[in-house]
């Protein structure tokens, strides 16, 4: 061999291996690019949309705050997440207003996301890649930050271990000197009575009041797995200086002894600021004539409520018991003309409001009937039916039925009207271009 091909032959040796250094770890570095990981790809979503609740001392039954408490659960997330169940979000998608207030819910790359690391094994990733860990409130803490003022039952209620379903109104001066313009509420449970409490519904009773609900001038809805109410821009409700709160209170035993001081929680608009609308909140569409034969699983029920006055609708949310599968929300225009504005699947042990987007929210003129379509499910098939060979009808205890939807509104004049669709209508014509 001569020296110059030797030569030839040691230089191509070098640079291949050279080469072969360098390609090695940059195709790993691309397969690590691709594959999906916990630390880099899946930690963002769980921060995001699961946490608040999957965490230690929270309602959820296993915390999903590292890899380590994740991993065992991975193929339950999966299923979870791709049928939807979780995170709680069941608005039908493919019809109806889209676009929605405070949505945690995944969107189909999330979920695509989820599924790819749950498939690939699970890969724990580059520690590196964490995100630092969220800060999260106290579990005792209000949903809508800090009151401004808050209103307790007159007295701790104590609910037996064994007792039947009580159901009563539960009066307490607020305490306020001067009328106050309201801008957000919530209505809670005490931590330890918080497994008793069916529902508690507050209102504002005065010498004014003209009372026909028994609840007084609606403030507020607690049920399971329900927030407080922050009220869009520019709307709020009005308190009276001197007015008593009333708590409509549905307790139910658990076996246990249990203690409970309910109470209500006021954000106000700063003294003086009077807010430009008065937003309104009541349950319509109500159907008492429920009829659910033992074992149906799609047993179907209307009811209808006509609109007074012109109406930008803000939010939406279902209120069925145990049996609820499923409810639709319709507007009948005074054409005849017809529009579901929104669907949403139903899971008791989350009364979720479904709050709109202002872009979105729907514009109704007077006239407008509300016809909210529920649907329940008394068979084997519903994980909430105690027991499914039994008819269910109309009833106040959780084992009876309701359908009816909480719906929001505020009224508009017909300059005010006509401004807001002229509005909306430019802002579709926008998007289209």
């Amino acid at each position: 061999m001569s020296l110059t091909t030797g030569c030839r032959f040691g230089l191509a040796a070098v640079l291949a291996l050279a080469l072969g250094v360098v390609a090695a770890p940059s195709t790993a570095a691309a397969q690590d690019d691709a594959q999906v990981t916990f630390t880099r790809d899946v930690a963002p979503i769980l921060q995001r949309s699961c946490q608040e609740c999957h965490r230690t001392g929270s309602i959820a039954p296993m915390s999903l705050l590292t890899y380590e408490e994740t991993r065992p659960w991975a193929r339950s997330i999966r299923e979870k997440v791709v049928t939807r169940t979780m995170p709680p979000w069941y608005i039908d998608r493919n019809i109806g207003v889209q676009g929605f207030k405070y949505d945690y819910s995944l969107s189909d790359e999330e979920i695509a996301t989820v599924a790819a690391w749950v498939d690939d094994g699970a890969p724990r990733g580059n520690p590196a890649d964490m995100p630092p860990p969220r800060e999260f409130r106290d579990i005792a803490e209000w949903k809508i930050g800090e009151p401004d003022w808050v209103v307790e039952i007159p007295e701790p209620f104590v609910v037996a271990a064994e007792a039947p379903n009580w159901w009563g109104n539960l009066e307490s001066e607020s305490g306020l000197t001067e009328d106050r313009w309201i801008k957000a509420v919530e209505t809670k449970p005490s931590i330890d009575g918080f497994p008793v409490v069916h529902h508690a519904v507050t209102g504002m009773v005065n010498e004014d009041t003209e009372d026909t609900s028994g609840i007084g001038d609606f403030l507020n809805e607690y049920a399971l797995g329900k927030n407080g109410d922050i009220f869009p821009d520019g709307t709020g409700r009005l308190i009276k200086a001197n007015s008593k709160i009333r708590f409509n209170m549905h307790y139910a035993s658990i076996g246990v002894e249990t203690t409970d001081r309910t109470r209500v929680g006021l954000q106000f608009y700063p003294q003086g600021v009077v807010p430009e609308r008065k937003l309104i909140s009541a349950h319509v569409g109500d159907d008492e004539d429920l009829d659910i034969p033992a074992g149906a699983s799609n047993v179907r029920h209307d009811g209808y409520y006509r609109l007074k006055e012109n109406s930008r609708i803000t939010a939406f949310q279902a209120h069925l018991h145990n049996l609820g599968k499923r409810q639709c929300m319709e507007a009948i225009y005074p054409d005849n003309s017809k529009e579901i504005l929104s669907c949403a699947d139903w899971d008791f042990g989350w009364h979720i409001v479904y709050n709109y987007e202002d872009h979105v929210a729907p514009l109704l003129p007077r006239g407008t009937i509300l016809h909210v379509t529920s649907w329940h499910d008394n068979s084997e098939a519903n994980r909430w039916n105690d027991d499914p060979t039994n008819w269910a009808g109309f009833g106040q205890r959780s084992s009876d039925e309701m359908s009816f939807a909480w719906v929001s509104w505020y009224e508009l004049d017909d300059e005010a009207f006509e401004k807001e669709l002229a509005e909306r209508e430019a802002l579709h014509a926008d998007n289209d271009e």
